[in-house]
Parts: structure tokens; C-alpha cells; sequence
């Protein structure tokens, strides 16, 4: 049985926060106020500095959802698709794509593995080619996002969605490789036989060390 490779999202594969980043194509649709794109890009500026705790990764999402209240859930895909090349791909690090490329020449499956939202997560799994994405449920009605959520994947809720997704793909987590930059994430690298911690929160940083677990700097973006 094989193993895969899972990446974090924010901060790991992305320099920055994924809802963040799409605030101000939110503002252009009439989503969201000046007001509110403006906070949102001082939030950015704080993630990048100071990443995010689980606290304030599980307020974003909640505020990122409350957002989406009567949104089509089409329009959100298509949000997310004319954002990609202008906004969100130039923010991807070169180095955990090519991390990606050498676990794929290996034969092992590449995921995205967030708490942002299943429809954000699937397109850069689309774009990137790799072989899927597990993310946050947001609540949907009749095509339309009630403005609730049905699956946050933080801590546990995480991990057990990747124990299901390596059940159903008959991936061995064993010698399974998972990356990410927060501490919030450690049951998620404990998953994995390999765990490599990306551009560290404090916290983080120190159990790496007293593990002995790799630390990578990813420092170089698309758009750079």
C-alpha cells in the first residue's frame, strides 16, 4: 500500500490566507463592503507576520461563511475561478509545488488538506493537477449557502477526514507525508509516518525541534 502527500493550505502552500485573499473579489461583486476589504487586507498583513491560531483560523472561517448567507453556490465557484490566475496563483509557493512534483514522480498522490472551503480547495487542486482536496463544508439550501457550516476541518475533524480519504484511496498514512506551518495542525502531522512542519508558528517550531521533525522555509512564490 502507497503512501500520499497532503498540504495545508494557508501558509504552507499558499504565502498567504486563501479567504483573505479573496476579499477583494468579493468587494467587486457588491459581497462585501470597502470597509470590510479594507480590515481584510490588514488581517493579511497579520497572518503573513504572525500566522493564525486555531482560535482565530476557526473565527475567519466562521466570518468567511457568514459572508457566503444567499450566495449560489455557483457563484462562489465561479468567484474562485476568476480569481486564480490574477490573485491566487501567484500567491502559490514554488516550493511546495515542487515538493508535490517529486512525491507525484514517486507515484504517491498529492492532496490539499484545509480549513477553508471545499469549493476554494478544489480549484487549486484542479489547477495544480493534483489528485484532490478535502476542505470545510459550508451549509447548503437549494444551491444556496445558508451562511452556517456542516464540517470545519480543524484539529480531530481533520484528521479523521484524512484517515478517510486514505481508507477510501487505500493510502498508507504510515509512510504518508503531511505539511504544514501551525500548530493547531499537530494531530494532522502526527497522522502521518512523515511530518514536515513549513514556515513554523512558535509553538510549532518547537516541537519540530524537539521531535526532530524536518523544518522547511518556503520563501518563493508563482508571482514573484
Amino acid at each position: 500500500m502507497a503512501g500520499g502527500a497532503f498540504f495545508d493550505l494557508d501558509r504552507t502552500l499558499l504565502s498567504h490566507s486563501s479567504s483573505l485573499a479573496l476579499a477583494e473579489s468579493f468587494r467587486r461583486r457588491g459581497l462585501i463592503g470597502r470597509r470590510q476589504a479594507v480590515k481584510a487586507r490588514v488581517a493579511q498583513l497579520l497572518f503573513v507576520r504572525f500566522g493564525a491560531s486555531h482560535g482565530r483560523a476557526g473565527q475567519t472561517a466562521t466570518a468567511a461563511v457568514s459572508t457566503l448567507r444567499g450566495l449560489p453556490v455557483e457563484t462562489l465557484r465561479e468567484i474562485v475561478d476568476e480569481a486564480w490566475e490574477p490573485v491566487l496563483r501567484p500567491l502559490v509557493y514554488r516550493e511546495a509545488l515542487e515538493h508535490a512534483l517529486e512525491h507525484a514522480a514517486r507515484g504517491e498522490p498529492v492532496f490539499v488538506v484545509s480549513g477553508a472551503l471545499q469549493e476554494v480547495v478544489d480549484v487549486f487542486a484542479r489547477e495544480l493537477r493534483f489528485a484532490g482536496a478535502l476542505g470545510s463544508r459550508a451549509e447548503v439550501r437549494d444551491g444556496v449557502f445558508t451562511g452556517g457550516l456542516e464540517r470545519r476541518l480543524l484539529g480531530s475533524a481533520k484528521v479523521s477526514a484524512l484517515t478517510e480519504l486514505a481508507t477510501e484511496r487505500s493510502l498508507d498514512l504510515a509512510t504518508s507525508t503531511a505539511y504544514s506551518d501551525s500548530h493547531s495542525d499537530l494531530p494532522f502531522l502526527e497522522a502521518v509516518g512523515h511530518p514536515v512542519v513549513v514556515n513554523p508558528d512558535r509553538e510549532l517550531r518547537r516541537v519540530a525541534t524537539a521531535r526532530g521533525w524536518p523544518v522547511r522555509a518556503f520563501r518563493r512564490t508563482l508571482g514573484a
